[in-house]
């Protein structure tokens, strides 16, 4: 029997009162802050957007509202609707907490989304737009990770784990489970991931895929799983197969056409690795997909195009050559949206099926791009996207038109946006390899010109990220305290092209230090920095740049590494990567042939006697990315060493503090270690 699910949503008149038009508070919220600086506090009053979708008439615009709530020390997630001629927001859940993944059924009468259950456990609701509680639509035993609307709105498609097995008596004590291309953190096998099918008004779920291969599931930080796309006509699903559910295996990833009626599916093409994110033109014509170039790991991801009917991809963004993390069908069904990292900002082109692709003109906005861009398309072609500027946190944007300037819609965080700022620029020098570097360099709030300043490096994750002139509290916290504050983008970072992505196989550490360097020697060589005082911080692979450019340049006075990869060796055996750092970053095992050695050339830990500076080092217990043992290893060494260090652990698993109070502990932690070594 379905069972509805009441309370907690605001029932009636949901498109047409209680909204909250942009400006209203936002005038008196900024003069209340014009005069303040920001503080570490303020990283809890932002208000984040993600999620992005029009509904089908193109009126509104629903997304996740993120906010901190400090009192049960997590973030909130709610769906709010946008009136996009209006710019006013009203609230569609209350009380939800983790809403996720709203989308509008076909014909607009009904919103879908991912919230929790009586239960705990991520399910699928539907609620009328027109007024009415929302329905609970599945049950899956351990939750639904994605769905999608079949096209007439009858039905719905998701992908949800295969249940544990259930074990009573004796049996219920014996957890011992086999292990393959797994992390450590693991408590139990992982289980595949599967497509399932139920009705759009609940009942009972029809399995259509099964065995020991999974849809990809996605582990933060990083891109959504791949999503469950219908073709227009409703007959096939595509979804993206991995030949296991282990976090290692993520290389061996094949795209399927799965027909509904039947349940049998067959590759779309023959490409078996690095591919996914398939997204089918509006006419059901081709399908558009992500994949690394030429399927190796350590190149660009590009756009391939090939016909819903199956056969060979084409690569119709290898011209463009920028990382691409955002595809959307123009539509005419003969353009594409992409998105991607360039210089210091995140661009739009618009790619036709075969020729050039034109850049977009997005003035200093720049879309937040997390590993995935918060971006839709409209049903005439607007575009709206989640957005910063270095005076702005997120607020939603769009463009009415894809030739039209970006306007805000949304005030969300006017008065962050109105506090005390430091100035913020993107700075350009001449690098190693004769290459031009650029990075974002934050001047200390009061800065007068001809006088130098203490400098933190803030050195940025990924590696395949890059720096951004965008809104950054925590650069400001710093600039805040009279410091410079330099971001470069080194070898490796994703805002060039794919030689400079590409130049950091074998070379992870030696040629992005050099790149790192240059760039403080350009400062320097402007008079801008005290080169006394000088920190260097990060975390991740900022963490590894932070230790590396310790252990081979002795200028530091302070140091920050969180979560630092100190050992290659430990990534390969107990990172949730485990052998895809073999082809992604040194071509091959540490165990065969002399692959100990190139691991050992690369890896920090053979110069952490020579760090001299004061070092904090910070981890989560449970991080799965870059596990502990490294920061361990770290702060035995230093400790040998006689340097002084301290060693912050936060009991938790991922990769970073997902909660707000240790969030803010991080950041304060991170602050108060600098300052007390710049005096």
């Amino acid at each position: 029997m379905v069972r509805v699910t009441r309370g907690g949503l605001l029932a009636g008149c949901v498109l047409a009162c209680g909204w909250l038009a942009a400006g209203a508070a936002a005038a008196a919220a900024a003069a209340a802050g014009a005069a303040e600086p920001v503080s570490l506090r303020d990283l809890t009053k932002i208000t984040r957007f993600s999620s992005l979708e029009f509904s089908p008439d193109g009126r509104f615009l629903v997304a996740v509202e993120s906010k901190a709530d400090l009192a049960q020390d997590h973030f909130v997630n709610e769906l709010v609707l946008v009136d996009v001629a209006r710019h006013a927001t009203r609230a569609l859940t209350w009380n939800r907490l983790h809403a996720d993944q709203p989308h509008f059924s076909p014909d607009g009468g009904a919103l879908g989304f991912i919230a929790l259950d009586a239960e705990k456990t991520p399910q699928v609701f539907s609620m009328p737009l027109n007024g009415g509680d929302a329905l609970q639509i599945t049950h899956a035993k351990d939750g639904v990770d994605q769905y999608a609307w079949s096209p007439d709105g009858h039905s719905i498609a998701f992908a949800a784990a295969d249940a544990a097995p259930e074990r009573k008596g004796e049996a219920a004590f014996d957890t011992a489970f086999e292990v393959r291309n797994d992390d450590f953190t693991l408590r139990e096998a992982p289980r595949p991931s599967h497509v399932w099918i139920v009705s759009a008004a609940g009942g009972v779920a029809k399995r259509l895929t099964s065995g020991s291969w999974s849809l990809p599931t996605s582990l933060p930080p990083g891109s959504p799983s791949s999503p469950l796309q219908f073709t227009p006509d409703g007959k096939y699903l595509l979804f993206v197969k991995q030949i296991s559910p282990s976090t290692g295996d993520q290389l061996y990833t094949q795209i399927e056409k799965l027909e509904v009626a039947s349940g049998k599916y067959a590759p779309l093409t023959s490409e078996t690795t690095l591919v996914g994110y398939p997204v089918v033109s509006p006419d059901g014509a081709h399908v558009a997909y992500w994949r690394a170039r030429d399927g190796k790991p350590y190149q660009f991801q590009d756009v391939l195009l090939a016909g819903t009917p199956g056969g060979p991809g084409r690569d119709v963004t290898a011209a463009l050559d920028k990382n691409v993390f955002l595809t959307r069908w123009m539509p005419d069904g003969r353009t594409l949206l992409v998105g991607g990292n360039i210089d210091t900002t995140v661009g739009f082109w618009l790619q036709p099926l075969a020729g050039a692709a034109r850049r977009l003109d997005l003035g200093d906005v720049v879309p937040v791009n997390g590993y995935w861009i918060e971006a839709a398309v409209g049903p005439a072609g607007q575009i709206a996207f989640v957005g910063q500027t270095p005076s702005d946190p997120d607020e939603i944007y769009v463009m009415p038109a894809a030739g039209s300037a970006p306007a805000a819609i949304t005030d969300a965080n006017a008065a962050l946006a109105a506090k005390k700022l430091a100035r913020a620029e993107r700075v350009v020098w001449d690098g190693p390899m004769g290459r031009k570097l650029d990075g974002v360099l934050t001047y200390p709030l009061g800065y007068q010109a001809g006088q130098p300043y203490p400098l933190v490096l803030v050195v940025h994750g990924g590696p395949n990220s890059s720096s951004r002139l965008r809104f950054s509290l925590f650069d400001q916290v710093l600039a805040g305290h009279g410091w410079l504050v330099f971001e470069p983008n080194y070898r490796g970072s994703d805002n060039q092209d794919n030689a400079f992505y590409a130049s950091i196989y074998r070379d992870a550490g030696q040629g992005p230090g050099e790149d790192v360097m240059s760039g403080v020697a350009y400062l320097q060589g402007k008079g801008l920095v005290d080169a006394s005082r000088m920190a260097v911080t990060g975390w991740s692979y900022g963490g590894f740049m932070t230790v590396w450019l310790e252990g081979h340049y002795n200028v530091w006075k302070a140091a920050v590494a969180g979560a630092a990869v100190t050992d290659w060796l430990d990534m390969y055996n107990l990172g949730d990567a485990n052998v895809l750092i073999g082809p992604q970053q040194f071509g091959g095992s540490p165990y065969v042939g002399d692959g100990m050695a190139e691991y050992r050339r690369e890896s920090p830990d053979a110069s952490l006697g020579k760090i001299r500076a004061p070092t904090l080092v910070m981890s989560n217990t449970g991080d799965f990315r870059v596990p502990m043992t490294e920061s361990f290893g770290l702060y035995r060494a230093l400790k040998d060493n006689g340097v002084e260090t301290q060693f912050i652990a936060y009991p938790m698993g991922g990769h970073f503090p997902s909660d707000p109070v240790k969030q803010m502990d991080v950041y304060q932690r991170w602050t108060d270690w600098v300052a007390a070594h710049l005096k």
